[in-house]
């Protein structure tokens, strides 16, 4: 779509945080500069995080639908308290390669809305562990009360919650599959805001009907806006059509942000939010 803009176009602005439907690899060849917005989703997706995290420990859909249906309370069985849990958040924080030898600039986006999911939890006395490849700074933990894993295997093997809030590239496409699902604790609940394609569907199909993982809360999914039956019907599933970002202050900040990208750039010639800047000036 952009070829015909070619030469003369040199910046393209997103005003969503994931760019997965992008061709960044394309626009790099093309000394094109693109930018997404870092900022704007960062709350609304952590409010949504821990929105599905409660629904999902207080077994919200199978709840609902069996009140909807005429059984109160659908065979009393306690649901779980979120004190003293383990959330445990995958947020890799640095966006990988894609598919080009010169490594992106991190993620800013995702290495804030772990933080903003972080502080979140703390409301809930949730304890929080946390995976991804840039630390925090030993003060920021401490703000937090958040706990480093050295690898995500350690993460998985302790958290009674895991939620997904990884950027979806070529290195974490598929990250949790058949064999992360085996690491994890019998019984465990998972959340994914991110992007479908982060976690295998089929395994994570297969260790629902298991009881492997006893429930999951889903905004996202492969194949949107047809998702996996599956997800639709189960009253294992609390499910959401991909609306983390989408609420009215966040797309206010959105396309401000987007704007202001702009901006800068025909100012200043540097935007404020770019992805692949750093390579567009080595080609």
């Amino acid at each position: 779509m952009l070829k015909p803009l070619l030469p003369q176009c040199k910046l393209v602005v997103s005003a969503s945080a994931g760019y997965d439907d992008y061709d960044v690899e394309w626009m790099t060849k093309h000394n094109i500069v693109f930018c997404n917005s870092r900022n704007a989703v960062n709350e609304s997706t952590a409010d949504l995080t821990i929105f599905l995290t409660l629904g999902i420990l207080r077994d919200y859909s199978r709840l609902q639908i069996s009140m909807r249906e005429g059984r109160w309370r659908g065979g009393l069985a306690p649901v779980r308290d979120p004190a003293g849990l383990t959330l445990g958040i995958v947020g890799m924080g640095a966006i990988g390669k894609v598919r080009t030898p010169v490594k992106l600039v991190l993620d800013k986006h995702q290495a804030d809305v772990v933080q903003h999911v972080a502080r979140k939890a703390a409301a809930f006395n949730l304890k929080v562990a946390y995976y991804q490849r840039n630390r925090l700074s030993a003060e920021v933990e401490a703000q937090l009360n958040a706990e480093y894993c050295g690898s995500l295997n350690e993460l998985l093997r302790t958290a009674d919650i895991v939620s997904l809030n990884c950027p979806l590239n070529s290195n974490t496409r598929g990250l949790i599959g058949k064999a992360e699902l085996a690491s994890m604790k019998d019984g465990v609940f998972i959340v994914n805001t991110s992007r479908g394609a982060i976690i295998d569907e089929d395994a994570l199909i297969a260790a629902l009907e298991s009881g492997k993982v006893a429930r999951a809360g889903m905004d996202v999914f492969v194949g949107e806006p047809k998702p996996n039956a599956y997800f639709l019907n189960s009253d294992r599933v609390m499910i959401q059509p991909h609306m983390g970002g989408i609420t009215d202050m966040a797309w206010q900040k959105a396309y401000r942000e987007a704007l202001e990208n702009m901006r800068a750039f025909f100012a200043t010639g540097k935007a404020i939010s770019p992805i692949n800047a750093d390579i567009v000036k080595e080609l």
